[in-house]
Parts: C-alpha cells; sequence; structure tokens
C-alpha cells in the first residue's frame, strides 16, 4: 500500500523518511505493514487543522461512514489506525533509545520521535471526523490527591501533576476541533478542606491562571477565550485579581472557549439564575406599573394565575446561568471511575454522554480520550433523538 499525499508532512519527518534510511527503513517495514493488513481505500478530505493544506486518508473499504455500520466503521479504523499508532510509537522508541548517538543526535531523533507522534495523531484525528465531534467537552479533574498518595509524593504535587494532563487534554481538544472545553477547578464545597490545603491550591491556581495569559501559552496558541465560572467573590483577592485579567487579556481570541469552573456548585449556579431572572422581572414589572403599561401584574388575582406563572420563564434562568457562555456539554468525562456528578452541571448535563475511565486524573492520556470520542459518536444517534424529543 502507498499513500497518496500528505502535504502537511514536517519538515523533521521528511528528513526522517529521506536522509535516515536505515531508521526510514525500519519505519516502513513494521509499522506501514500494519496499515496495509487493514485493506485501506483512498478518501480525500481536507484537514480542519490546517486549512489551506490537504491529506489523502484512509477508510475501511468493506464499511461507509452511516449510521447503520457506525460500528463497523469505528472498530475497524481505531483498532487499525491505534494499532499502527502504538507499533510507530515503539519503533520511534527504539530509534530513538536504542541507538546510543551523540547529544546532537539524540536531540534530533528525539524531534523526529515527536514529529511522528503529532503526525498521527492528526492523522487518528481526522479519521474520527468522518463521524461527528462533539461541540463541547467537560471535565471533571477526579484522582489529584490519591495520585500524589499512591506515588509518595509531597502533599499538592498531585495537582501540578494533573495540570499538565489538563494541558493535553485542551491541547486534544483543539487540535480535534472542539470548540467549547469546561473544566470543574474547585467546588465551593472543597472550602471546607483543610485551610492550609485550600491556600495551597488558591496559590497554584493564581501561579497557573497567570501562566495562562503569557505569549506561549496554550490559550494564546489556540486562541481560546478564556470565561472563568462560578461565584467569584468567594475567591482571594489575588486569585480573583489574576482571574479578571486573564479574561480581559483573552476577550478578543475567537477560535475556542476555555470555562473554568472555580468556586462553584451546579445548586448555587441554579440559585443564583433564578435569584436573577426574578430581580429582573421584577425590576421591569415595576417600571411597567409606574407607567401605567403593566395592568397591575404585581397584584393579579385567581383569573391571572397562568400570566403569574409565565412571569419567569425558563429561558429567563437559563440566560442568567454561569455557564451561559457555552452550549450544554456533549461529553463530561470523570476520571476515578467514579460515575457521580458531584454537583457539576446538573442543569446542563441532561442529554450528554458520561464516561469514566478508572485511571486518576494525572494519569488521562491519548487513548483515554480517543476512546470517549469514539464512544461518543457510537450513541450520537441515540443521544441526538432524546434531546429533540425532550
Amino acid at each position: 500500500m502507498k499513500f497518496v499525499h500528505f502535504s502537511h508532512l514536517s519538515p523533521p519527518i521528511r528528513a526522517f523518511n529521506h536522509n535516515n534510511h536505515t531508521s526510514s527503513s525500519s519505519f516502513s517495514s513494521s509499522s506501514i505493514t500494519l496499515l496495509r493488513r487493514c485493506k485501506f481505500s483512498y478518501v480525500s478530505l481536507t484537514s480542519t487543522f490546517r486549512p489551506s493544506r490537504s491529506i489523502t486518508l484512509c477508510v475501511p473499504n468493506s464499511t461507509k461512514a452511516t449510521s447503520s455500520s457506525s460500528s463497523q466503521f469505528e472498530s475497524a479504523a481505531a483498532e487499525g489506525i491505534k494499532e499502527a499508532f502504538f507499533k510507530v510509537e515503539n519503533d520511534a522508541s527504539q530509534i530513538v533509545h536504542g541507538s546510543r548517538m551523540e547529544k546532537s543526535n539524540g536531540n534530533k531523533a528525539t524531534q523526529i520521535f515527536w514529529s511522528i507522534v503529532s503526525f498521527l495523531r492528526t492523522f487518528l484525528f481526522l479519521v474520527i471526523s468522518v463521524r461527528p465531534i462533539p461541540h463541547h467537552i467537560a471535565f471533571i479533574m477526579d484522582g489529584n490527591r490519591r495520585y500524589a498518595k499512591k506515588r509518595k509524593l509531597k502533599e499538592g504535587d498531585g495537582h501540578r501533576v494533573g495540570f499538565l494532563a489538563l494541558m493535553s487534554m485542551l491541547k486534544y481538544c483543539y487540535e480535534l476541533g472542539v470548540r467549547y472545553v469546561t473544566i470543574y477547578a474547585f467546588s465551593i464545597d472543597n472550602f471546607k478542606r483543610d485551610p492550609e490545603e485550600v491556600q495551597s491550591l488558591m496559590d497554584l491556581m493564581r501561579e497557573k491562571i497567570e501562566g495562562l495569559i503569557k505569549e506561549e501559552s496554550i490559550v494564546n496558541q489556540y486562541g481560546i477565550k478564556v470565561h472563568f465560572i462560578g461565584n467569584l467573590k468567594l475567591l482571594s483577592e489575588p486569585v480573583r485579581l489574576a482571574a479578571e485579567r486573564a479574561m480581559e487579556a483573552t476577550a478578543n481570541n475567537s477560535r475556542g472557549v476555555l470555562s473554568i469552573c472555580i468556586a462553584y456548585t451546579s445548586t448555587d449556579e441554579i440559585v443564583h439564575a433564578v435569584q436573577e431572572s426574578c430581580e429582573e422581572r421584577s425590576d421591569e414589572i415595576s417600571v411597567m406599573n409606574a407607567s401605567g403599561a403593566g395592568y397591575g401584574l404585581l397584584q393579579l388575582g385567581e383569573n391571572g394565575k397562568e400570566e403569574r406563572e409565565n412571569i419567569v420563564k425558563l429561558t429567563d434562568i437559563e440566560k442568567h446561568m454561569y455557564m451561559a457562555v457555552a452550549p450544554d456539554p456533549d461529553i463530561l468525562i470523570r476520571t476515578s471511575g467514579e460515575t457521580r456528578l458531584s454537583n457539576f452541571l446538573l442543569w446542563q448535563s441532561a442529554h450528554c454522554y458520561l464516561y469514566s475511565p478508572s485511571v486518576l486524573w494525572p494519569e488521562i492520556g491519548f487513548r483515554h480520550f480517543a476512546w470517549a470520542i469514539l464512544s461518543f459518536q457510537r450513541s450520537y444517534f441515540y443521544l441526538d433523538r432524546k434531546k429533540k424529543q425532550s
């Protein structure tokens, strides 16, 4: 089998294929054979990540990307590409670590290795993109403290490792084309923890929030607008000011939206939305009554029961939700194997797909992310039908 063309191959990969004949031969003989065994036929797609460049991809010739054969398509594509991905990863790792190169050559080989991994990830994302892609993914980052205890790390180090896992998940989301990402960073209930632990987490959050507005941050790299969601008045002043600076600095970004739920619970969000809706409608009615146009709506009798019930509508409440900045999530991922929502997006998650990998948050990786997307795609038509029926 041969690929028709890959016009967006990065220069390191071209150098790997053309200049390092020994490594290239090792790579093609072992890994490309796996792709050949998948019996792929050609389908040309446009790369959503580099719109001006095209890539020729392969999908199984025995199935079509329709709802009736979605399971066959997804399993064949996922298994074939996943097997090739890990095989290439293994081959490249041997090239990098087994050749005992000099330092300069080792650095070059490492760059080649990660270029290959990045290319294969892009390849897999383009295959996955044949099916519906979620617009909004939400994460409950569970297991940071257990990870630190499991690895015998210092208190707080689990959250630092968890931040690195978060950066990887954000990168995967925006590379795939997911526009909205929401993370559960700190619950109102977490303020009940030991004061020293809370202060340590606040210091870490301020440090990472300030890092978001740096030029080389993932936020600026992908053009992401940042929203901090929750009762921000409960935060310490340094953290609140850092959050406000980050929102102001990213206000003009438009390629993606990152919502960070901090000092948040869903019940607090609902109560806040109801209060805001009632106050807004009360002010409107007072103005109308004062001008004589309200016809005494505040003094409606028994005959005005229907009018009273419609004074505050569902759309009014949803408009005042903290999460009004994003659509309802399509997938909610909670690590550690827990299936509880823990007072997170209760209003918005009525029709979303719930995925609970058993790994702790710092251990989450690309394979868990890819499997969550494929599982969502298998359930997409069912979830979409239920949403339309509601």
